[in-house]
C-alpha cells in the first residue's frame, strides 16, 4: 500500500489506558476503550461529534461489536470496521481507515483495540482460541503459545549464538523506556540477575520473556484533511498465512515484503528514528528487527549489546509488551501508538528529540505453531 506523499490523511491523535493487571469488578472492555477514545480525541481536540467512522479489535467486547460500541458511545458513522487479528488488528485497521479516508468515506475516524481480562476470561480464550487450538493443541494441555514459542527461543539460540543474557539485555532496556510512561504495568527498574533468577515457565523462556496479560485499551484519531502537525503513512504492507505454517518461526511474512516497503517509503531502516516491534517475546521482536533489516541476524548478540542494551537505539519505547503489558488486541496498537505520539511530539518524559520518522510492527494469530498475520507501516511527521 503507497499513500501519496504531498496530500492525504493524518494521524492526529493518541490515547491510551493504564494497562491494568488487577482490574477492579466495575471494568469492562466498552468503558476501557470509551476512555482511550476520550483520551485520543482530547489530544486532537475533537469532539465525539465530529467522528464518522471508527474501527474496533476486540476478542472480549463480545457480545457486542464495533457497531455497538459506536451506538453506546453516541456516535453517528459513515464507515465502520471490526477486526480480530490479534496482534495485526491495528496495521490491519489503519491500512483499511486510510484507504476509506482517502476515498471520501468519512472525514474522522477513530481506531481502538482493547480489552479486559479476568483470571478466567484469558484462561478460556487460549483454551478456544480458534479450531486448531480447540482440536489439537489444549487436549495436549499446550494451552497458549508459550510452549510453541520456547521452541522458537530454542532454534534462534541455536541459529544465532543467542544465550539467556542477550534476552535479558532486551527485557532489561524495555524495562528502562517503560520507567518513563506512565501507563505501564511494570516501570521498576529491572536487572539482569532479577531477569535470570524469574522462574522458568518453558524452558528457556522465564517468567519475564513472556508478555504479562493486562486490561486496556490503546486509540488513534485520523482525519482525512488535517490541519497542523500530523503524522502521515509512507506506506504499509502485510502478509497472511505467508509460509502456511511451513516455516520454523524465525522469520515472519515481513521479511516477503520488507525491501519493497522501504522503497515505497522513499527512506530505508537507517533513517528511522523510533521503532515499535511487536513483543510478546524477545525473540519474536528480533526476529522482525532482522526481517526489517535493522538487526542482522549474523550477529544478533552484538546488535543487543551496543545498539538495545544503551538504549542508542529507540526501540519499543513506551517499554513494549513486555513491560507495558499486553491487553488482548491492545497489543497490536500499542506500538502504533507509541511511534505515533513520538512523531507527533507527544511522548513527555520519554520524547525523542527531532523525531521525523519511526515505523511500527504487528504480528498475530497464532495457528498450530506460529502467527499467521503479519504487517508493518512507515510513518512521518509532517508539518501543515
Amino acid at each position: 500500500m503507497r499513500a501519496d506523499p504531498d496530500r492525504g490523511p493524518g494521524v492526529v491523535g493518541v490515547g491510551e489506558t493504564p494497562s491494568l493487571r488487577h482490574p477492579g469488578p466495575d471494568c469492562s472492555t466498552a468503558a476501557l476503550m470509551a476512555q482511550a477514545i476520550r483520551e485520543a480525541l482530547a489530544s486532537a481536540g475533537l469532539t465525539p461529534a465530529q467522528v464518522d467512522g471508527l474501527g474496533v479489535a476486540s476478542f472480549t467486547l463480545r457480545p457486542d461489536r464495533a457497531i455497538d460500541l459506536g451506538w453506546r458511545l453516541g456516535l453517528r458513522l459513515k464507515w465502520c470496521m471490526q477486526d480480530e487479528m490479534g496482534g495485526a488488528g491495528a496495521i490491519n485497521m489503519l491500512r483499511h481507515a486510510w484507504l476509506a479516508l482517502q476515498a471520501g468515506q468519512a472525514e474522522t475516524i477513530v481506531l481502538v483495540a482493547g480489552d479486559h481480562f479476568a483470571e478466567a476470561d484469558f484462561a478460556a480464550l487460549v483454551r478456544g482460541y480458534n479450531r486448531s487450538a480447540q482440536d489439537y493443541l489444549s487436549p495436549l494441555g499446550c494451552a497458549g503459545p508459550n510452549p510453541l514459542f520456547a521452541m522458537v527461543t530454542q532454534r534462534q539460540m541455536a541459529r544465532t549464538g543467542l544465550q539467556r543474557e542477550d534476552y535479558g539485555r532486551l527485557c532489561v532496556a524495555q524495562r528502562a523506556w517503560a520507567s518513563a510512561n506512565p501507563n505501564a504495568a511494570y516501570r521498576q527498574p529491572l536487572t539482569l540477575a532479577q531477569y535470570l533468577d524469574a522462574p522458568m515457565v518453558a524452558p528457556p523462556l522465564g517468567r519475564l520473556d513472556c508478555v504479562p496479560v493486562v486490561s486496556g485499551a490503546s486509540a488513534l484519531v485520523l482525519r482525512a484533511r488535517p490541519e497542523g502537525v500530523r503524522v502521515r503513512l509512507l506506506a504499509s504492507d502485510a502478509r497472511y498465512n505467508w509460509d502456511q505454517q511451513e516455516g520454523d518461526g524465525l522469520q515472519t511474512g515481513i521479511a516477503d515484503f520488507a525491501q519493497a516497503l522501504w522503497r515505497q517509503a522513499g527512506v530505508g531502516p537507517q533513517d528511522m528514528d523510533v521503532i515499535s516491534v511487536y513483543d510478546d517475546y524477545p525473540a519474536m521482536a528480533l526476529a522482525q528487527l532482522c526481517d526489517l533489516g535493522i538487526a542482522n541476524a549474523g550477529d544478533l548478540p552484538g546488535f543487543i549489546a551496543r545498539r538495545i542494551a544503551s538504549r542508542a537505539l529507540p526501540v519499543n519505547t513506551a517499554g513494549g509488551q513486555l513491560s507495558a503489558g499486553q491487553a488482548g488486541t491492545a497489543g497490536g496498537m500499542h506500538g502504533l501508538v507509541e511511534v505515533a505520539r513520538q512523531l507527533l511530539g507527544r511522548a513527555q518524559g520519554r520524547q525523542l528529540n527531532g523525531a521525523r520518522f519511526g515505523v511500527a510492527t504487528g504480528y498475530g494469530m497464532v495457528q498450530l505453531r506460529y502467527g499467521m498475520c503479519a504487517n508493518a507501516a512507515v510513518l512521518a511527521r509532517e508539518e501543515a
